[in-house]
């Protein structure tokens, strides 16, 4: 692990900020610097697959980290780094020291989500993180407690409540909260997931090896670094880059990678932003140790009744996406169904109640020290229930949830919630 002159700087820095609020002058405008107003500047921690997204985001990149230098050189070079004054770094604590940095991007590995958000907090950064929010429910608590403490703004990269078709639907999800807000389907309401709405194709693509074998470490990566946090394991190329989320040190497989994108948005539609449900079922067969396999269907349940169902096979396809006493919405899955799609949407605006206005900008909402549409506090809830599946997938059980103490009713799914992690790495 780097251990050198300038970790003793940052780790120096990091313990006197811990309990301020860092403004640099930049942001106020102050000796004649330029105010976020007309420019916010960025930095990159993770320069894998997703990192492209981010590469073209707003504001101005400074910055660019990977602890594999052949990832880190592919971005650098993606980003015309000489040509546009863009550094690059091995160690992330360094690019969160610098003060010229407004917004840090996670976009590593999970397992790295809430110790790095977390010392970007406490250096005073904003941060837009890589979803899932957090790989533990623990990790989770922690996150929303030092950006809350910190005064952070926050961004989670899912966007599905606010912006975009939704998976399948055809339309956007405020339409769907229009209806339930104007109890068009009744209640409780009953949300199913299934390949008509795109959940189950990502399943079989992220499910590990188990017993895998040693093998020599590639000379770019620095793989003890890489690592991290997570259990000190002997290295094979399954357990890093693309492959990583077989594997429940790191990630949840098809579920830690996709559940958020599809159950952010039920908890907006049904208003459950500030609570979890109280059940979740499991239909598997018992999982490796290590590598995570497949699950057939998984239901949660909230306290008034309201369920989600995971359709892990692709059992429930012509099922409505959503229904209660009232009503059901389908999938439009044909010309009919988008016929019926159109009709459904001129229902919906001639409805009295629109759902409140959310904050879609997020360098407007750094601006303005605004809560984003999707930050800490809501998307803390929706990782709840990723987390709450990845549990009882890893275990094969069936576990009730307490949103209030925020614990199972099992001691095994308990010890799940707050993971150690290797030193020197803590939260």
């Amino acid at each position: 692990m780097p251990m050198n002159v300038s970790r003793r700087h940052v780790v120096k820095s990091l313990a006197a900020m811990a309990t301020v609020q860092i403004v640099p002058g930049r942001v106020l405008g102050l000796n004649g610097q330029t105010p976020p107003s007309e420019i916010l500047t960025r930095g990159i921690i993770g320069c894998g697959g997703i990192s492209a997204s981010h590469l073209t985001m707003p504001g101005k990149l400074l910055a660019l980290c990977d602890v594999d230098k052949g990832h880190l050189a592919n971005r650098m070079r993606d980003a015309k780094a000489e040509e546009n004054g863009i550094k690059g770094y091995h160690d992330y604590r360094e690019l969160i020291a610098r003060d010229d940095i407004d917004i840090v991007h996670v976009a590593t590995p999970p397992h790295w989500h809430a110790k790095m958000a977390i010392d970007a907090a406490r250096a005073g950064k904003d941060i837009w993180c890589e979803k899932p929010m957090s790989r533990t429910i623990g990790e989770g608590i922690a996150m929303v407690r030092e950006v809350e403490k910190t005064g952070r703004i926050f961004r989670l990269n899912t966007w599905f409540r606010f912006q975009s078709g939704f998976y399948g639907m055809g339309i956007p999800v405020s339409f769907i909260k229009k209806a339930v807000m104007n109890d068009m389907f009744g209640w409780p309401l009953k949300v199913t997931v299934s390949g008509t709405t795109g959940f189950n194709w990502k399943l079989d693509q992220w499910v590990g090896i188990p017993g895998l074998k040693p093998e020599p470490v590639p000379e770019e990566l620095d793989y003890n670094f890489w690592l991290g946090p997570a259990p000190k394991k002997e290295y094979n190329h399954n357990r890093v880059h693309a492959k990583f989320r077989g594997y429940w040190d790191y990630d949840g497989g098809g579920l830690g990678d996709m559940g958020q994108h599809y159950l952010d948005p039920v908890q907006y539609i049904l208003g459950k932003d500030g609570e979890a449900p109280v059940s979740v079922d499991i239909d598997a067969d018992p999982q490796d140790s290590e590598a995570i396999g497949t699950w057939r269907r998984m239901e949660f349940t909230y306290a008034d009744g309201c369920k989600i169902v995971l359709d892990g096979e692709n059992k429930d396809v012509g099922a409505p996406y959503i229904e209660g006493p009232k009503g059901k919405l389908f999938a439009p899955m044909n010309s009919e169904g988008r016929l019926e799609m159109r009709e459904f949407r001129k229902k919906v605006d001639a409805l009295p109640k629109d759902p409140p206005e959310q904050k879609t900008d997020f360098h407007e909402c750094v601006r303005k020290r605004e809560k984003f549409a999707l930050n800490e506090k809501n998307g803390f809830w929706s990782c709840t229930i990723v987390n709450m599946g990845v549990t009882a997938h890893r275990l094969n059980k069936s576990l009730k949830f307490d949103s209030k103490t925020l614990k199972f009713d099992d001691p095994e799914a308990n010890a799940l919630i707050h993971q150690p992690m290797r030193d020197p790495w803590k939260v």
